[in-house]
């Protein structure tokens, strides 16, 4: 039997750990306890911290592992690949690694290389100066976060260092980069290489909160997109994807598209997309099995032959909100609806509602759905009931 280790152990990774059980592998998962959901389905549990190279290599070179891998989680893709590589598995080199989950580092590889990013500087505190090179409103993130951590729109030159602050508080590294705001149509490309070969799976469009901070808040496949521009941004992103070195995996880059239709570069992550986007979205639309797929790669042994899909569903992402307070109620009704794939409560009765969205750990609920053809037919929150109270 051929053993994986998987890192990460949050809701996220449940549908990965679940697919290697299906395909007969002995899990190994490594994560912190706060937050595990997996270890009533995993075959191994070990409460490490998934920043703990050195500890976590030392455990798989003992169990004799045959890959590494896990999906939607920026933070646990260097020591995923650092384990790969010092055991001589499949994955992506270090350098690669380095610079897809550092915002900094890939703008200045795609810019370099020519390809279109906004215009951006590096920050380790908060000295940004009037009269710099920004027009405004810009944007101000974490150089090594995701899931809408820390990021900020600014209008006010007065008001950006305090937003860096916001954004080292929140990075990893105490790392942030300002970047100009670009109106446009939030997309994203996902993508499966093997080898250094590129496929496209499909394109997601994206839901935010809007400003100031973005938090996504609902995705939906097959994007509504011609297909001539589709096509120029596929030829962007596999260029991308070259610079950065991405040659093993799933990869997930997100893309601006304006009015004039110019294509902008966000970001180029070397992993599924978050949010059910690869774990659920991608096999509901395209009929491909996305999770399999990763650990297919993670053991050496995938081939993609001529994949193409005939399939055109619609599959969507909603996530859920809720007035300020004390959860009182959280009732799931998914049994009463067919095109319902999952739904899922993010908080729990007498949990504290605080405050606006200002990141993704903020959302109170999921749901996944198929075949619906706008919002207005459908209400997520009918199907996953939070009420809360605001008796605080």
């Amino acid at each position: 039997m051929k053993k994986l280790a998987i890192l990460g152990a949050s809701y996220l990774q449940r549908p990965l750990v679940k697919k290697a059980k299906e395909m007969g592998l002995q899990t190994h998962v490594f994560a912190w306890e706060e937050g595990n959901v997996v270890d009533d389905i995993a075959d191994y549990y070990y409460p490490i911290d998934v920043v703990e190279k050195e500890k976590i290599l030392n455990k798989c070179r003992n169990i004799g592992i045959d890959g590494v891998t896990s999906i939607a989680s920026d933070i646990v893709m260097p020591t995923v690949n650092y384990i790969a590589d010092k055991l001589g598995l499949v994955g992506n080199s270090m350098e690669a690694t380095k610079v897809s989950t550092d915002k900094f580092k890939m703008r200045k590889a795609l810019s370099g290389a020519g390809l279109p990013c906004p215009k951006f500087a590096f920050y380790a505190e908060s000295n940004f100066k009037k009269g710099s090179q920004f027009t405004f409103p810009v944007i101000v993130k974490p150089t090594d976060r995701s899931g809408s951590r820390g990021v900020t729109k600014v209008y006010d030159p007065k008001e950006v260092n305090g937003a860096i602050e916001r954004a080292l508080e929140s990075s990893m590294n105490e790392r942030a980069i300002v970047e100009e705001f670009i109106e446009g149509k939030e997309l994203s490309v996902e993508m499966i290489s093997y080898q250094g070969k590129h496929h496209f799976l499909a394109m997601t469009d994206k839901t935010t909160t809007g400003e100031p901070f973005f938090v996504e808040m609902g995705h939906q496949q097959p994007a509504q997109i011609n297909h001539s521009i589709k096509s120029k941004i596929l030829g962007i992103v596999r260029n991308a994807l070259d610079i950065l070195k991405i040659k093993n995996g799933a990869s997930h880059s997100e893309i601006l598209l304006t009015q004039r239709e110019d294509i902008v570069i966000v970001e180029v992550a070397g992993r599924m997309g978050g949010d059910f986007i690869g774990s659920h979205l991608v096999y509901h639309t395209t009929g491909f099995d996305y999770v399999k797929a990763v650990i297919e790669i993670a053991l050496g042994d995938f081939e993609m032959e001529d994949y193409k899909s005939d399939i055109e569903n619609k599959a969507q992402v909603y996530f859920l909100t809720a007035k300020p307070g004390i959860v009182k109620k959280v009732k799931n009704m998914e049994h009463l609806f067919n095109d319902v794939l999952l739904a899922k409560p993010l908080v729990n009765e007498g949990d504290i509602i605080e405050g606006s969205i200002d990141s993704s750990n903020k959302r109170l609920g999921v749901v996944v759905c198929k075949n619906i053809s706008h919002r207005g037919e459908f209400s997520p929150a009918s199907v996953l009931q939070i009420k809360t109270t605001n008796n605080l």
